[in-house]
């Protein structure tokens, strides 16, 4: 007698596209600020997170300025400085300068506090500040920076940090993987998913084709229901990619 082996469903995939120019706004004098999620006086109940995603601001904060010691818990903090340099301590005793094009991480846990100031008499440093919710509450709080350099191969995606302990990352406590894009003009990029995992691509500079969609500096793109995704370059670009359950 013959088994029937019910078909595996097809995936269909989906892209809904968050374009830049409709984040939210924060302005401040000292900073200028702009939200892909709901943020502190910005509120879209549309707009709240993408899985475990929660926050993508997208800084510009103004020569000796900055964030004042503020606390926070129960959060995965990624900072990455495109442009200008940016000091950081916190009550873990870690104080450093972060320059355009490296990384910090700092897991919460069950509480810490921390500032970020623009060092600079002159120049304004341009920063993303990306938060991720941990898989579980709690934990000694967690610091660690991720200098890019060489690592950052061209036409490639560069794994930074893991939510499982993998070669050349940084492991933290989200369920996510958090890759750095670099494609030359008309090269592309394969990101390799899975079916119950949903990716989210964040555009820095340059120009992308992502499934029939166009994506420019600061718009955002949520991928469902597709194994792979092929990356397009349209002009030399940079970009994050985060993988989610």
């Amino acid at each position: 007698m013959k088994t029937l082996t019910p078909d595996k469903p097809s995936l269909t995939p989906t892209i809904v596209k968050r374009p830049a120019q409709e984040r939210g706004q924060t302005e401040l004098g000292w900073l200028h600020s702009r939200h892909t999620f709901s943020f502190g006086d910005y509120f879209d109940r549309s707009h709240m997170n993408f899985r475990a995603l929660r926050v993508i601001n997208d800084d510009v904060v103004e020569p000796g300025q900055g964030f004042g010691e503020h606390p926070h818990r129960d959060a995965e903090i990624f900072t990455y400085v495109i442009d200008g340099q940016l000091e950081h301590h916190d009550s873990m005793d870690n104080g450093s300068i972060i320059k355009a094009g490296d990384l910090q991480y700092m897991s919460a846990g069950r509480g810490v506090f921390h500032s970020e100031y623009n060092p600079s008499p002159d120049k304004p440093v341009h920063l993303l500040q990306i938060w991720l919710k941990p898989r579980m509450g709690g934990g000694e709080p967690r610091y660690a920076e991720k200098a890019l350099g060489s690592a950052a191969l061209p036409n490639s995606l560069t794994l930074l940090f893991a939510g499982e302990p993998k070669p050349g990352a940084v492991e933290t406590r989200a369920d996510a993987d958090i890759y750095f894009g670099k494609l030359d003009a008309k090269r592309s990029v394969t990101v390799h998913s899975g079916p119950e995992r949903g990716t989210w691509i964040h555009v820095i500079s340059g120009s992308l084709d992502v499934l029939g969609e166009s994506l420019e500096p600061g718009d955002g793109a949520a991928v469902s229901g597709s194994d792979t995704i092929s990356i397009d370059a349209r002009a030399d670009s940079e970009f994050l990619v985060f993988v989610m359950k």
